[in-house]
């Protein structure tokens, strides 16, 4: 029987106004090449960096909040490789001296070890066309922050569940936009099997697998290369230590190059930048700064809504919702108690999450593009809960402030939409259908259920849904059952 042991290399662009080591602008989505650029990222002779502090804030804030050891005492180091991306012929990375280390990241209750946190700086892009290639060196020297975990993840959906929650992280703490499809954020995976029955303390051969650009491929790629070495081992052959890419519309991984030993990088210490000193002082006044976490706010808002699972998780997703949600939570009436608060509470989740969401169509909710302020939800919401529409109408209203920003109480009044409960009205009303609908008197006299339904559906489409439909529940069935 074999096991997966698996191991991440996530790398993320910081969100900072400047690059790495010099004043260029960091902007990795500018379309027209080779704008961004200077002599110091392009690595000509004579030029010297200089250190982003903004970027060191970064790596630290995230390094606390995974719950990493901070290094008071850091340095950069020299990465030397040759590659056409790479204007230097090295990288300035980080080596025995990382930002962070030790630290963890609880998912589902198991905490995956993370072994290192560094800075470096990113590479150009290059552009593939026909029989040539073009460098793009507007990325380079964008602040790259990589995480490298211990191989304790131990399957596919493992290892996509905390580069999600790895990236919910950074957006919560503002350090990296951590878009895959831009690059922003990049995953790789180191997967090897351990056989359980013969050497149950021994690692199998490690391959890494690459092209990782979505939380499915992650996945996908860990099941697929999980299974090809299983078959392998099975044959009697011995897996081959390499680097693989994923191929995701083929949904396979191929092989890109063998490494018989590990890359001789010829680490240096970086002889143009000095040592880091990162004072006790200057890491309090970085973790005086970290918000409230997404597994923090997944406790509170069960402790606080009484949420579900599912609902919470879609608060935790999109932040900008989840605070919406709670301004308009607050403007409910503070004196009420408990029970009532919360009665008001899941019913404006359950038209938040459904009906406010569905109406955006798929879009990202934004507060600052949403024409409803809290006030005008959290009043949506009191009249609904007080019976004064139904819940046909609540859509229309809702569907009317989404568009035009207007006051319900306006809208109810302009548009006459306040609920019919006058009985003698709706009795008259009543009458008109059971005349017009004789044939559904006659079925469910004869036991189908179903009439009763469609009834109540007719008397709701005459009164174009303002009447109430409790009272014209209890009204049409006294007299279907009296007559």
């Amino acid at each position: 029987m074999y096991q997966p042991v698996i191991g991440l290399e996530i790398h993320s662009e910081l969100k900072t106004k400047s690059k790495m080591f010099c004043s260029c602008l960091n902007n990795p989505d500018e379309i027209k090449p080779n704008t961004n650029i200077c002599p110091i990222c392009l690595g000509h002779p004579g030029t010297l960096p200089v250190i982003n502090k903004e970027a060191v804030k970064k790596v630290i804030k995230t390094g606390i909040a995974l719950n990493c050891r901070i290094s008071e005492y850091s340095k950069f180091d020299r990465k030397n490789y040759f590659y056409p991306d790479l204007p230097k012929g090295y990288q300035i990375s980080q080596y025995d001296m990382p930002l962070c280390g030790e630290g963890f990241l609880e998912i589902e209750g198991k905490k995956i070890r993370i072994r290192r946190i560094h800075l470096e700086e990113d590479t150009g892009r290059l552009i593939h066309e026909n029989n040539y290639s073009l460098v793009d060196f507007n990325r380079a020297g964008i602040p790259l922050m990589e995480l490298v975990t211990e191989p304790d993840i131990s399957s596919g959906k493992e290892a996509r569940e905390f580069a999600q929650e790895l990236q919910l992280i950074l957006r919560y703490l503002g350090v990296s936009e951590a878009d895959m499809e831009k690059g922003q954020m990049r995953v790789e995976v180191n997967i090897s099997l351990m056989d359980l029955d013969r050497n149950p303390r021994v690692l199998g051969t490690k391959v890494e697998v690459k092209n990782l650009n979505s939380f499915r491929a992650v996945e996908k790629a860990v099941e697929y290369e999980t299974k090809r070495q299983e078959e392998v081992l099975c044959l009697g052959k011995k897996v081959v230590q390499e680097t693989r890419g994923w191929n995701d519309i083929k949904g396979i991984t191929v092989s890109q190059r063998e490494k018989e030993e590990a890359h001789d990088y010829r680490y240096f210490p970086e002889p143009d930048l000095p040592p880091l000193y990162n004072s006790k002082e200057f890491i309090g006044g970085i973790k005086i700064e970290i918000p409230e976490l997404p597994s923090e706010k997944r406790k509170r808002f069960k402790k606080e809504y009484n949420l579900d699972k599912k609902v919470i998780e879609v608060f935790v997703q999109n932040k900008d919702l989840s605070e919406y949600f709670e301004k308009v939570a607050s403007e409910f009436n503070p004196g009420l108690k408990k029970e009532d608060f919360l009665k008001l509470v899941k019913l404006a989740t359950n038209y938040l999450v459904t009906d406010l969401l569905g109406l955006m169509k798929g879009e990202q909710f934004i507060e600052e593009k949403c024409k409803i302020d809290p006030e005008n939800f959290a009043e949506f919401i009191s009249i609904i809960k007080e019976g004064k529409i139904s819940s046909k109408i609540a859509k229309i209203l809702l569907e009317e402030m989404f568009n035009t920003g207007k006051d319900p109480s306006q809208i109810i009044k302009d548009r006459g939409l306040i609920q019919l409960v006058d009985e003698d009205v709706l009795k008259k009303v009543i009458d008109e259908v059971l005349k017009e609908n004789q044939l559904a008197v006659d079925n469910f006299k004869a036991g189908k259920v179903t009439a009763f339904q469609f009834l109540i559906g007719q008397v709701m489409a005459k009164t174009k849904g303002r009447a109430n439909p409790k009272i014209v529940s209890d009204i049409l069935k006294a007299k279907l059952t009296r007559g």
